[in-house]
């Protein structure tokens, strides 16, 4: 199975959201990495077919996913970043009503959900209601969701926004798990996500890849070199300024910095292993501190 978009492109009245972006996607997990507003939501919601692209084509198997219409969907599982359900229903009650509409028989879509629901962990409360649930719960029942089809593509918008990291390293876990035979393309800006679980990352900056590959292509794509040193406290912002800091750590003997760039930044920086969050930080710089975005 093979997803492919050739030269895409989304407009918002002159705005450009995703711009000429192509790649193809084969079974595996995918990281797409980028900062809030780089346009990762508009390339997800057109691989779903809740938006057209202004240009370009997204094939599935060498078909349009627009002229397959409801058989593409029947390939496709989907989790947005803001899923709604009815806060009353149950567990159990709202993922048949999404059966429901999915088209599975009862009797196929309550085993189906029974399984689902073992797989995800969250067995032991199938008669509670939604509202009752935590944030990390309400995220399982979403991958629930998206899987009641058994889908051969799964997409995740941001799905561990606002876990706690125990929570989030429970969601990664489960997507390794669930990325046997199928296509998992999974949205964040959180590197931690994409780093152990990714088979391929693509960084997304402004609408465009700005760089894909394995994440040790992608590490070895960055022509600098990381280096730690320790600085006075009173020195450390002058430092921030003149280099790339990936880290400060302030210490009792003044403030450690984690530092991008090609030439050792002073007599006594030890030079260190390059990290995915330091690749991050190198190719989107300070915009990883932007306010939140739905583009």
């Amino acid at each position: 199975m093979e997803l492919k978009l050739d030269g895409i492109t989304k407009e918002f009245h002159g705005f450009t959201a995703v711009d000429q972006v192509s790649c193809r996607m084969r079974n595996g997990v995918y990281g797409l990495l980028g900062v809030n507003g780089a346009g990762k939501t508009t390339l997800m919601r057109m691989l779903c077919t809740l938006l057209k692209p202004t240009e370009g084509k997204i094939t599935c198997d060498g078909q349009d996913i627009f002229e397959m219409d409801g058989e593409y969907r029947k390939r496709l599982g989907y989790l947005p970043q803001e899923f709604g359900f009815y806060p009353d229903f149950t567990v159990q009650d709202y993922l048949m009503y999404i059966a429901s509409i999915k088209g599975l028989r009862q009797a196929v879509a309550k085993k189906r959900v029974m399984e689902l629901l073992q797989r995800v962990g969250l067995a032991k409360v199938v008669h509670k209601k939604m509202k009752k649930l935590s944030g990390g719960m309400k995220r399982r029942v979403g991958i629930a969701q998206a899987m009641l089809n058994d889908p051969e593509i799964l997409i995740l918008d941001e799905p561990t926004a606002g876990l706690d990291p125990n929570e989030r390293i429970r969601f990664r876990n489960l997507l390794s798990g669930l990325s046997q035979d199928r296509l998992v393309l999974l949205s964040t800006h959180i590197v931690s996500d994409v780093e152990y679980i990714a088979n391929e990352i693509m960084l997304m900056g402004d609408g465009h890849i700005v760089r894909s590959g394995t994440p040790e292509k992608i590490m070895s794509s960055v022509p600098d070199r990381v280096w730690s040193c320790t600085v006075p406290r009173s020195k450390a912002q002058d430092w921030a300024k003149e280099y790339k800091v990936a880290n400060m750590k302030t210490t009792s003997g003044g403030v450690e910095l984690r530092i991008l760039c090609e030439e050792r930044p002073c007599p006594d920086a030890k030079q260190e292993e390059i990290t995915l969050e330091d690749v991050f930080l190198y190719y989107f710089g300070e915009k990883g501190g932007d306010e939140d975005g739905l583009l």
